[in-house]
């Protein structure tokens, strides 16, 4: 697991380990409050820091690398006189295929040295014919990059079997011609016929010479790698927004292991923690410290900004006990104990986990898979009505730290519906380019157009507001609307959602 050097995240694994072993031996809600309080402080004043030319924040905290197992498949042809012998291709002897070998191996050397996610590469193997891939069949990998320079069609089918995702890598102009560039489409994509076949690899799993084109279809698995059976804590158990099959429908596409706290346990959390004098001190403590840059204005209590610090320490507890990097909120409107969640819930994300308000399963395994893929907050908000090219989203959790290194400027007021608590109204960049992923109540079809910001109004709605303008026609968009809750994210991953999410039988509709 790829890890960025700093406090914070020395603190995170040390507190984990404190935590978990702790609720081995007690697990009441006040030993649970008690038993952490000693070495909380110093990473909650990391989590909001303004991050730095010399800071860096592991924004994917909980992933693990992706491990890729790339396969040369070559033949070794002998010249026969008086007639054709040899395929188009440039691997076609063992010395040829040795120094390919060779040259993957540093190609993707660098390739990962330079990725912006955790990556391992395993050792090339070579193969000229099908059988030889069983060699491979108790792989560790995550993912199979077949370098297509000879060989046949039973290589392809073999390394399918492993039933592994996979990248086809041909090369036209970047080192020795591969046979497959030549054929692949007719030969294996349409198995010589006028059809696309439906294979696990598809055209859209075919790269020729270009190393960026392989780096972020690597990027997509390994997002769709550390989404597939992604833990995450479920406050009041999970939910759907307006429908009840959508943790069903999570856990059989993302495999989502969901574990239930009930609302009463966590209330007796809060009270418990409340009466704790030296906790609270540290949790005023990091309020003021949160409300001191110029960059942020209060415009609710001081306390309530405390209160939704010890919220942050109980989920951080919750999250620690089931060792997960996620939590969930099911009907937060009605406040925990008194304390509503929302800034709470911007902390955690701007912290490099995950935290989303309603439980709503039919959008946060967008919000997973996005995180993991670009290694960012992901915002789960409400759209409203698409007009003139424009959309405006607003809820009141939205995290702070977009890019994933800096804060952005932030007013802390009240919870919209209820007026009460601690809540973001996030100045978001203008000009940022958006990601917004829209998924349907059946989880088979996203819409994923891109947008530029280009306000933050304060309109009477929930509080971190930003409107976009769309890169998509209006119509489009209104003619494609499925489901409710968006997911938003800077910076354009429509192209690595679309491929991670196929794969799991998920149609992402990308305008443009």
């Amino acid at each position: 697991m790829r890890r960025s050097p700093g406090t914070e995240i020395e603190m995170s694994d040390e507190r984990a380990r404190v935590s978990r072993r702790q609720f081995l031996h007690g697990g009441a809600a006040i030993g649970l409050v008690a038993a952490t309080a000693g070495t909380w402080g110093c990473r909650m004043v990391d989590t909001f820091r303004t991050g730095g030319p010399h800071q860096a924040f592991d924004m994917r905290q909980g992933a693990s690398d992706l491990t890729v197992q790339p396969v040369l498949a070559y033949s070794v042809v002998p010249r026969v006189e008086g007639r054709s012998w040899r395929y188009w291709g440039s691997v076609q002897t063992e010395a040829a295929a040795t120094q390919e070998a060779k040259y993957i191996h540093e190609e993707l050397k660098k390739l990962s040295g330079a990725a912006d996610f955790g990556m391992r590469v395993l050792p090339v193997v070579k193969v000229t014919k099908g059988g030889q891939v069983a060699a491979i069949k108790d792989t560790k990998a995550d993912a199979i990059v077949l370098y297509a320079g000879c060989g046949w069609t039973d290589v392809f089918n073999a390394v399918v079997g492993l039933g592994k995702p996979g990248v086809v890598f041909l090369r036209r102009h970047s080192g020795r011609y591969y046979l497959w560039d030549e054929i692949i489409h007719a030969r294996f994509l349409r198995a010589h016929t006028d059809h696309l076949g439906q294979t696990p690899l598809g055209v859209n799993d075919v790269v020729v010479d270009d190393l960026d084109e392989l780096k972020w279809r690597l990027r997509a698995l390994y997002g769709l790698r550390n989404t597939l059976g992604r833990r995450i804590v479920c406050i009041g158990g999970p939910s759907g927004w307006a429908t009840s099959g959508a943790p069903q429908r999570a856990r059989e596409r993302f495999k989502l292991d969901m574990v239930t706290v009930q609302i009463p346990e966590l209330n007796a959390m809060i009270q418990a923690g409340r009466k704790d004098q030296a906790l609270m001190a540290r949790c005023r403590q990091d309020a003021e410290s949160y409300l001191a840059p110029r960059s942020v204005t209060l415009k609710t209590t001081r306390e309530a900004v405390a209160e939704a610090f010890l919220l942050r320490k109980l989920f951080d507890d919750l999250m620690a006990k089931h060792d997960a990097h996620a939590i969930t909120t099911r009907a937060c409107m009605n406040s925990y104990a008194g304390i509503m969640p929302c800034l709470t819930l911007g902390l955690i994300n701007d912290s490099g986990r995950m935290a989303y308000c309603e439980s709503d399963f039919v959008v946060i395994p967008s919000g997973i898979l996005m995180h993991f893929i670009c290694g960012k907050p992901t915002y789960l908000c409400n759209p409203t009505y698409p007009f003139k090219g424009r959309m405006l989203f607003a809820h009141c959790t939205a995290p702070r730290r977009m890019d994933g290194k800096h804060l952005e400027p932030v007013d802390v007021v009240t919870h919209y519906e209820s007026d009460q608590g601690a809540a973001t109204h996030v100045k978001f960049r203008k000009g940022q380019l958006l990601t917004i992923i829209k998924p349907d109540f059946e989880a088979k079809h996203w819409l994923a157009p891109t947008g530029t910001i280009v306000g933050t109004p304060v309109l009477a709605t929930c509080r971190a507001q930003v409107e976009v303008e769309l890169n998509a026609d209006t119509q489009e968009v209104l003619k494609n609307l499925r489901g409710f809750h968006c997911m938003l994210a800077y910076g354009d991953y429509t192209r690595e959602v679309a491929y991670a999410a196929a794969k799991v039988g998920i149609d992402v509709q990308t305008l443009s």
